[in-house]
C-alpha cells in the first residue's frame, strides 16, 4: 500500500479529479453506511422494542452506540493523524457490518444494545478517520466545501430512503432487516475504499506512538457513570445508589481533566480548550447533538405510538428532516463563501432547529400532514446549516497539525451531546408517560393493568393491543378509553421532552455569537476577526 505525503496540487487537492473522485466515492459509500443505519434504525426503533420488550432499554439502543463511538472517535482520530487512515477506515467497515449482522440477530433487548455498542466502536472509528479524509484530500478550505457536495448527496440519498425503506422493511420483512441491508452497502463501500483511497500521512513519525489509554478509560467511566446516572434519577431518586453514580462519574471527569493537562500524547489535547473560536464550536457541538438525536429518536415515537401511524407513515414523516439536511448543506456550500462573516449561517441554522422543535410540541393528531412535513423539513434545512460550517470552521481553527483530533473531537462532542440528549429527553419522557398512565388507571380503578400499559410498546404492538381490550373489556372497562389516555400521556410526554430540545437550540442560537466572526475567502484559510 503506497504512501502519498500531503503536497497537494496547485488547485487545492492533492490527487488529479479522476482519482479525487474515486476516492470521495469511497468515503461517500461510507458516510452511507452511517446515515442509512442511523435513519433506517429511529424509524425501526419503537416496533424492536414492541417485540423485544424492555421500553427501559429505548435509550440505551442508542445511547450505547454513542458512548462506545465518544471513546473511539478521539482514539482513531489520533492514530489517523500518525499513521494515515485508510487502514482504519477499511477496519471501521468490517467492524461496522458485522456489528450490524449481530444487530439484526438479536434475540433480547440487552443482546441489541451490546451490538449496538459494538456497532459503535466501528462507528466511532469510521468518523474519526473518514471524514478527516476529505480534509486531507483537498486542504484548500473552498476546494473542500465543493467536493463536500459528493458526500452530502450520498447523505441525501442515504437519508432519503433512510426513514421509508426502515418503515416498509419493518411492515414487510420484519425489523432484523433493517440490519442487514448495511451489508451490501459495506461490501461496496470496502470495495472503493480498498482500491481507490490513497494512504495519506501528513508527518513522518519517528519511533513508536503512544496512545492515552487512561485518558480513553476515564472518558468512558466518566460518559457511562453519567448516562447510568440519569437513567437511575427517575426510578431511585437521589438515593445512596445514586448519588455514588453521580459522584464516579464527577471524579472520572476531574481525573480526566487533571490526567490530560500534564500527559504529554493526551487524548484530549487540553490546550485546544484554550482557543476561545475551538472552546465555542466545541460548545455548540454538544448542543446541536442533543437537539439534533432527540429529534431524530423521539419524532417516530411520537407519529407512532402516539398519533397511531403505521412504520411507513412514520418514515415518511421523518424523511422531510433527513433529506434536508443534505439540502441545506448544499445551499450552505453555496452561500458561506460568499458571506461576510461565515457564522450567519449558524445563526440561521439554530433558529430553523428551535422552530422546528417548538413546532412539533404543538404538533397533535389532527395536524395536516403537509404541515407535519414542513416542520420535519425546518429542522433538516437547519441541521444542514450547522454542521457543515462546525466541522469546516473548527478544521481551519485547529491548523493541519490538530486537523484530525479537531475533527473528530467535534464529532466526539456532537455524540456526547446527542447521548445526553437522548438519555435526559428519554427518561423525562419515561417517567411523565408512566405517570400519566397510572393517573389514569388509577381513576377508573385498573391498576392491575399497569405493567401492560407502563411500556409505550403496546400503542404500536397491534396483536397486545387486541389482547389488552378484551382482558379489559371482561373486566368491565373502557379498554380503548384507557388506551386513548396512555396514548394522551405519550404524546404529552414526548412535547414535554422536545420542548426542552427546543430550549437548548434557543441557547445554541445565543450562544453562537461566542465564535469569532469567520471568513471563508477564495483559495486561502479562512481569517478569524478579533472581537
Amino acid at each position: 500500500m503506497a504512501v502519498h505525503t500531503a503536497e497537494h496540487h496547485s488547485s487545492g487537492q492533492v490527487l488529479p479529479f479522476r482519482e479525487s473522485l474515486m476516492a470521495m466515492l469511497g468515503i461517500s459509500f461510507v458516510a452511507m453506511l452511517v446515515a442509512l443505519d442511523q435513519t433506517v434504525v429511529g424509524t425501526a426503533l419503537p416496533t424492536i422494542v414492541a417485540e423485544l420488550k424492555g421500553f427501559d432499554l429505548y435509550a440505551w439502543v442508542a445511547t450505547s452506540y454513542l458512548l462506545t463511538s465518544v471513546v473511539t472517535v478521539p482514539i482513531f482520530g489520533r492514530l489517523g493523524d500518525y499513521y494515515g487512515r485508510k487502514p482504519f477506515v477499511i477496519a471501521s467497515i468490517v467492524v461496522f457490518t458485522v456489528a450490524s449482522v449481530l444487530c439484526g440477530r438479536a434475540n433480547s433487548m440487552m443482546f441489541l444494545v451490546l451490538a449496538r455498542g459494538l456497532q459503535g466502536i466501528g462507528g466511532g472509528m469510521l468518523v474519526g478517520t473518514a471524514f478527516a479524509c476529505i480534509a486531507d484530500l483537498f486542504p484548500d478550505n473552498v476546494v473542500r466545501l465543493r467536493w463536500q457536495v459528493l458526500m452530502s448527496s450520498a447523505f441525501g440519498i442515504a437519508n432519503a430512503v433512510g426513514p421509508s425503506l426502515g418503515g416498509i422493511l419493518t411492515q414487510y420483512y420484519g425489523w432484523r432487516s433493517v440490519f442487514y441491508v448495511n451489508l451490501p452497502v459495506g461490501i461496496v463501500s470496502l470495495y472503493f475504499v480498498w482500491r481507490f483511497l490513497p494512504h495519506l500521512r501528513h508527518v513522518e513519525h519517528e519511533g513508536k506512538m503512544r496512545l492515552d489509554w487512561p485518558g480513553a478509560v476515564l472518558i468512558a467511566v466518566a460518559l457511562g457513570a453519567l448516562q447510568l446516572f440519569v437513567e437511575m434519577l427517575p426510578k431511585h431518586g437521589f438515593g445512596a445508589e445514586t448519588v455514588a453514580v453521580l459522584a464516579m462519574s464527577v471524579a472520572a471527569g476531574f481525573a480526566l481533566w487533571k490526567w490530560e493537562m500534564r500527559c504529554e500524547y493526551a487524548i484530549l489535547p487540553v490546550d485546544m480548550f484554550r482557543n476561545k473560536a475551538l472552546a465555542a464550536l466545541f460548545t455548540l457541538a454538544i448542543l446541536g447533538g442533543f437537539t439534533m438525536f432527540s429529534l431524530l429518536f423521539y419524532a417516530p415515537l411520537l407519529f407512532q405510538g402516539g398519533f397511531g401511524m403505521s412504520p411507513k407513515d412514520a418514515g415518511m414523516m421523518i424523511t422531510p428532516l433527513v433529506v434536508f439536511i443534505t439540502i441545506g448543506s448544499i445551499v450552505n456550500g453555496r452561500i458561506v463563501t460568499r458571506l461576510k462573516n461565515a457564522n450567519l449561517m449558524l445563526y440561521g441554522g439554530f433558529a430553523l432547529l428551535a422552530v422546528s422543535c417548538l413546532g412539533i410540541v404543538v404538533a397533535t393528531h389532527n395536524m395536516p400532514r403537509s404541515l407535519l412535513l414542513v416542520i420535519m423539513l425546518l429542522g433538516g434545512l437547519g441541521l444542514g446549516f450547522v454542521m457543515p460550517n462546525l466541522t469546516v470552521f473548527a478544521q481551519q481553527t485547529a491548523g493541519r497539525a490538530h486537523l484530525g483530533i479537531a475533527t473528530a473531537l467535534l464529532q466526539s462532542l456532537r455524540m456526547i451531546g446527542g447521548m445526553i440528549g437522548t438519555a435526559l429527553t428519554g427518561t423525562l419522557i419515561a417517567h411523565l408517560y408512566a405517570s400519566g398512565v397510572n393517573l389514569a388507571l388509577e381513576k377508573d380503578h385498573a391498576m392491575r393493568w399497569a405493567g401492560d400499559l407502563s411500556d409505550p410498546q403496546i400503542l404500536i404492538n397491534r396483536e397486545g393491543q387486541e389482547a389488552l381490550l378484551s382482558q379489559l373489556g371482561a373486566a368491565g372497562h373502557d379498554g380503548a378509553m384507557l388506551l386513548e389516555a396512555a396514548r394522551e400521556a405519550l404524546v404529552a410526554a414526548i412535547h414535554i421532552g422536545l420542548a426542552l430540545a427546543a430550549v437548548v437550540a434557543v441557547v445554541s442560537l445565543w450562544q453562537s455569537r461566542r465564535v469569532p466572526p469567520v471568513r471563508l475567502k477564495g483559495p486561502q484559510e479562512p481569517v478569524i476577526l478579533a472581537e
